[in-house]
């Protein structure tokens, strides 16, 4: 009776999946996660690194390893979020799709899979790859950034209202390079992590 009532608990679970470069992680996506948990009702989130962001050609991009270190710690507090490598165990350019369907496969299809995204990915939509898979795979979940309108959601998709805090993480780079503080906007783990590996200078 254990073993059913545990499989069909893993079988209904509300899974949110928040994808990213996370170079660096920083307080806006965590109190986006963390709200996004309480208005979707989520049972866990699964914060997902990217190896090479695929719309993001040309970039250069933090090592692999040392934006999962900086993901992990900042996520270490919260029961309900975890952290998955496997974009960066497949390397390569990270599609969503592919990942999407590994999770589905892994949870099954029962569970709900409510894909993250910001309101700004909805203008390179043309451009994801298998985007009506996508679609069939997990439910959309579009959080509207500064000076969105709601009314350009696609139907079909869940739309969020979010007080994001306006952090970017180019700015915090920046703070970075010229020796300003990160204090209440990086996660203090995060950020003594990349001091102690001289990230970013």
């Amino acid at each position: 009776d254990i073993v059913r009532v545990s499989t069909l608990r893993v079988m209904n679970m509300r899974i949110g999946i928040l994808g990213g470069t996370f170079d660096p992680v920083h307080n806006g996506h965590i109190y986006l996660a963390e709200k996004a948990c309480a208005k979707l009702r989520l049972d866990k989130i699964i914060f997902i690194p990217s190896y090479l962001p695929p719309h993001k050609k040309g970039v250069k991009v933090t090592s692999a390893r040392h934006r999962f270190n900086m993901l992990k710690l900042a996520i270490s507090g919260n029961k309900k979020f975890r952290i998955s490598g496997m974009e960066i165990k497949r390397k390569g350019r990270s599609y969503s799709v592919e990942t999407l369907r590994r999770l589905r496969k892994r949870y099954g299809a029962a569970a709900e899979l409510f894909f993250i995204t910001g309101s700004d990915s909805l203008k390179e939509l043309d451009k994801w790859k298998n985007l009506n898979e996508i679609l069939r795979l997990c439910k959309f979940v579009v959080v509207g950034r500064p000076g969105f309108k709601a009314k350009r959601i696609p139907a079909g998709f869940i739309y969020l209202k979010i007080n994001a805090k306006d952090i970017s993480a180019t700015n915090i780079r920046n703070r970075i390079k010229t020796g300003r503080s990160l204090a209440g906007i990086v996660p203090q783990k995060t950020a003594d992590c990349i001091y102690k590996n001289k990230l970013y200078i």
